[in-house]
């Protein structure tokens, strides 16, 4: 969802419905998925960075993120 799009009230419904450990692992497969993106958006702009090069930016990326 995009910072200005509001959750529909079925969203918060399925949402209030999960237990706390069901949103706590969603967020988790949200956060790998989101490293996942951003490894291949760096692999599309810097082709010739080792894997090693990849995944040190995206841990500096997520590192000093900011919302």
């Amino acid at each position: 969802m995009l910072s200005d799009e509001q959750a529909s009230p079925k969203q918060i419904e399925i949402l209030r419905a999960m237990t706390g450990e069901k949103r706590l692992q969603l967020a988790e497969k949200l956060y790998w998925s989101a490293r996942r993106m951003k490894i291949a958006g760096l692999r599309a702009q810097h082709p010739e960075w080792s894997q090693e090069q990849l995944e040190a930016e995206t841990r500096r990326v997520f590192l000093y993120a900011r919302t």
